[in-house]
Order: structure tokens, then C-alpha cells, then sequence
């Protein structure tokens, strides 16, 4: 058994924007030289989650929307009123119920994903930045 570890940045611009990771997870598949295992995608932030989805126009204008209605922008959230000059408490409700990991199986040096099945980083957050993510290769 062996663990490769990888990082990825992605620029990010907030408000619920969708980017699509799943090259970037078969690279650190195919660099790790494994055959076959588990490769775990983590976002290191509080307001972003990874998920996958269909990534096609209409799923991810529904995504954007769901979320807005599920957990709305409101400044009268309680991480907005007790931290002067906070604006997105709303980004890290999403981001606590979507979850910062996946867990994808390869196998043959490739990502065992159905065929419409593709990796996202999701950002919740207002404001543009640059998110961390680790690539973690477990197998043999």
C-alpha cells in the first residue's frame, strides 16, 4: 500500500461558482504511478465543498439556485452580527452541510466514475479567492 499526496490551487470567484476538478483528480491519479485504490479529494476552507454532478449548464444553474433557496444570503445570520464586517455566514452553512471531501476508487490508473459523473469544487464564499485542495492517492 502507498499514499501520494498532492495539492491543487484553484482562483475561485465566490457566490456559488462551480469548477470543474475532475482532470485535475485524474492527473494526480495517473502521477502517483498507483493502479489501482481510493484517490480522496479535501477542500482546506470552511465556505467551499467538493461534489459530484452531472456538470452540464442546466445542473449547475439549479445548484446555484437550490442553494440560494436552501440557505439564503442574509445579513441577520449569527456569524455575520458577531463578527464585525462578515458577510457570509450563509457560505459556511453550505459549506457545513455539502461537506469538504470526496472519495473516488480507480482502478487501471483511472477514476472509476459513471459516465456522466464528474468532480466540482463548489464555492460558497462572497468574495473572490484561492482555494486549496488535497489529492490524496491510496493504493497500490
Amino acid at each position: 500500500m502507498a499514499v501520494h499526496t498532492a495539492t491543487v490551487t484553484v482562483q475561485m470567484a465566490g457566490s456559488t461558482q462551480i469548477e470543474n476538478i475532475t482532470k485535475s483528480v485524474a492527473t494526480a491519479v495517473t502521477n502517483s504511478q498507483l493502479e489501482a485504490g481510493i484517490v480522496t479529494v479535501f477542500v482546506k476552507h470552511t465556505t467551499a465543498s467538493v461534489m459530484i454532478i452531472e456538470d452540464e449548464p442546466g445542473i449547475r444553474s439549479d445548484t446555484q439556485a437550490f442553494w440560494d433557496r436552501l440557505i439564503p444570503a442574509d445579513p441577520r445570520w449569527r456569524h455575520n452580527t458577531v463578527n464585525p464586517g462578515e458577510d457570509n455566514g450563509h457560505s459556511h452553512l453550505r459549506g457545513q452541510l455539502q461537506g469538504t471531501s470526496v472519495t473516488i476508487p480507480f482502478a487501471a490508473g483511472a477514476l472509476l466514475l459513471g459516465t456522466w459523473q464528474q468532480v466540482v469544487l463548489v464555492d460558497f464564499d462572497t468574495r473572490a479567492r484561492a482555494r486549496e485542495l488535497v489529492l490524496q492517492v491510496l493504493g497500490e
